[in-house]
């Protein structure tokens, strides 16, 4: 699912700007190669918030916008990680082996679902 994958979300967010590969780096300072990896996904995500806030900006992805949570959640996915925003919830953490074994195709009561739905929703 290319889609879905950190590396073409972030060429995504690059080309809607309008602007080449070589250029977005000029502009910004960044190596082209090491983008250009990023983007096909030959290179992970950072783990450092202040590189990816950094990649962010220069994508000018509004500050807490779709965009820029999709891009940090993609960021976490990629790293194999939970986005931190969700850990820091408690009990949103705890509920986190129900969405673990519902993916799995475990056995979920509709009430466990339902408190999970609501749970979410609050968050």
């Amino acid at each position: 699912m290319e889609a879905n994958r950190f590396g073409a979300f972030f060429r995504q967010c690059r080309v809607r700007q309008g602007t080449a590969l070589r250029e977005f780096c000029r502009l910004h300072g960044f190596d082209a190669a090491n983008i250009s990896r990023l983007e096909r996904s030959q290179l992970q995500a950072p783990k450092s918030r202040a590189k990816l806030e950094e990649y962010a900006s220069a994508l000018g992805l509004e500050r807490d916008g779709d965009d820029w949570v999709d891009f940090f959640d993609r960021a976490a996915v990629s790293s194999g990680t939970i986005p931190a925003d969700l850990l820091d919830d408690k009990e949103l953490v705890s509920k986190l082996p129900l969405v673990f074994r519902t993916l799995r195709g475990g056995r979920v009561t509709r009430e466990q679902l339902d408190d999970l739905i609501e749970r979410v929703r609050k968050a």
